[in-house]
């Protein structure tokens, strides 16, 4: 049962135990009607699961504890969970599989203006891009940063904005959605954020003294492994990983383009 230990919470959350329970049970039952594809599925489950695991199990404690593990975390929050959640284009299946009265409350609530308004904002390219790098930089900010490690709530605050955030840029970039956005223009968008990313991980990689005493105080999960190279290989995550998001998400884009200029032709329905 060692296996079960890593799955106990080291912070409980109520917020997290609810959000991705009620996804997992709407998209579950929304798939006895809307029938998604397979791959649909194991990107939505994936994305889900990922998205916990990081938040809600004993990788949370490793987290606090290991600055190249958080950065692993906010990879995991940031990038690659939202990007499987929105890649399996979920919300025809998560309304399906919402209650009848929740799901005309969502109706109704979406029909008003200040949410219209809200989205309307979120929604822009430029906010969208503004928004997902500079919540990158701002969460490391050294004095941002061991505000946000030794509080609690403002570092749940900190995991949420960079998920939502998550949600919001992939959400764009990745479907048409209701904005309409070209594949150039997504392209542009997904290319915008890999120099703040390059940037910031190259000042953490090659600055020479400790930018984020918190690990040292509060003692690294992982011994072996100093202050500096802990802090050099968060900065390559951040450096390389981050901006290989942006690439993959590139050809995501590009293949399905040239599966609508083909469907006409094959008949095919694209997924």
């Amino acid at each position: 049962m060692e296996w079960f230990y890593w799955l106990v919470p080291w912070e409980e959350s109520i917020l997290v135990v609810a959000a991705t329970g009620s996804a997992a049970l709407f998209f579950l039952r929304g798939c006895a009607v809307a029938r998604p594809w397979l791959h649909r599925k194991l990107c939505f489950w994936g994305g889900l699961s990922l998205v916990y695991l990081v938040s809600h199990t004993q990788l949370d404690y490793y987290s606090q504890h290991q600055f190249f593990i958080h950065r692993l975390q906010h990879l995991a929050l940031h990038h690659l969970g939202p990007f499987l959640i929105i890649l399996s284009r979920p919300c025809p299946v998560l309304l399906g599989g919402m209650p009848s009265r929740m799901r005309q409350a969502f109706h109704l609530m979406a029909g008003w203006k200040p949410v219209q308004y809200l989205a309307h904002i979120l929604c822009n390219p430029v906010v969208a891009v503004t928004l997902f790098s500079m919540l990158i930089g701002f969460w490391l900010l050294p004095s941002i940063h061991f505000t946000a490690m030794i509080d609690w709530r403002l570092y749940r605050v900190m995991n949420w904005s960079m998920f939502l955030s998550g949600l919001i840029f992939w959400g764009l970039v990745l479907t048409p959605g209701p904005v309409r956005l070209s594949p150039g223009s997504r392209i542009g968008m997904m290319l915008a954020i890999i120099p703040p990313q390059i940037v910031i991980g190259a000042i953490i990689f090659f600055t020479s003294h400790e930018l984020y005493p918190i690990y040292t105080i509060c003692g690294r999960a992982i011994g072996g492994i100093n202050a500096l190279a802990d802090q050099q290989i968060g900065g390559i995550i951040l450096w390389i990983h981050g901006a290989m998001m942006s690439a993959v998400g590139i050809l995501v884009v590009i293949l399905r383009e040239l599966m609508l200029a083909e469907y006409p032709k094959n008949g095919q329905k694209v997924a």
